[in-house]
């Protein structure tokens, strides 16, 4: 049995009590265990719960915390329970997140020759620097189209994943990320995005790749990418940033490619030079 966590409008029409339980049970915490973090009572949880409670504000995001639960969904809660959003949403765009846009401009510009690249909730792209556009090279006009979105990119039939020399296990990758960020976020959008991507059709011919002529101990499953007659392989690491305030920063993400064999790595120094 999958229980759904939902926010918004229906968030307030059910009530802080059941989405508090949806949260405790998909994270398979008991009520006193959640209690004994929070500094509370099982008996308050409970109550909570059940609605012959109502949380303090500071009850109900200190809850949050130690339930792990994303920075817009604990918005969520605290609408449901008749109190104000305590994290704003600032569009990327505003005045207020230009050190933001400027940090991250510079750490992806900084990461060249390598591949990096910036998305938010959803997969589109924010940010990208010419490794990147590289790889994204020759692609068909209508998937080029703002706004990017690097799972699509990456999995369309005639984006990368025909490039893709390991494409079958690099998808089941991205899928199973995918569906770990599902059931953290429960994004409608976020699933939607999923269903068209996994309907992809996958190449008979996708595959392992050949092995290369020299034996590589590659330390993480690499992505294995044709590029103007080369093959290039990278892994993937992931950083996102510490303790947000604000939606819209908490839910950046900075994507990094790193040369995964010494070939890679010399030819995108060579390519960017």
């Amino acid at each position: 049995m999958t229980t759904t966590v939902t926010s918004g409008t229906a968030s307030r029409t059910e009530g802080v009590g059941p989405l508090l339980r949806a949260w405790r049970e998909q994270r398979r915490v008991s009520q006193l265990e959640l209690a004994l973090r929070a500094g509370s009572s099982a008996r308050h949880i409970s109550f909570v719960e059940t609605g012959r409670s109502r949380p303090s504000e500071e009850m109900l995001l200190r809850l949050a915390e130690h339930l792990d639960v994303p920075v817009r969904e604990r918005n969520a809660l605290l609408l449901a329970a008749g109190y104000a959003p305590h994290y704003p949403e600032t569009p990327l765009d505003d005045p207020a997140l230009e050190v933001v846009r400027e940090g991250i401009e510079r750490l992806i510009s900084g990461f060249e020759p390598y591949p990096a690249l910036v998305v938010d909730a959803r997969y589109d792209v924010v940010a990208a620097n010419r490794g990147v556009m590289m790889l994204f090279d020759g692609m068909p006009e209508s998937l080029l189209t703002p706004p990017l979105n690097a799972v699509r990119l990456t999995l369309h039939p005639r984006g990368l994943a025909p490039r893709i020399r390991n494409l079958r296990e690099w998808r089941g990758h991205l899928l199973e990320q995918m569906r770990r960020q599902i059931a953290l976020h429960r994004s409608e959008p976020l699933r939607a995005l999923y269903e068209e991507v996994a309907a992809f059709p996958v190449p008979d011919t996708a595959g392992s790749p050949e092995e290369p002529a020299e034996p590589v101990a590659y330390f993480a499953l690499p992505m294995v990418v044709e590029h103007e007659g080369r093959t290039l392989s990278f892994v993937s690491s992931i950083s996102t940033f510490n303790t947000p305030m604000d939606v819209t920063v908490a839910e950046l993400a900075v994507e990094t490619l790193l040369p995964a064999d010494p070939a890679t790595a010399k030819y995108l120094q060579s390519w960017l030079s």
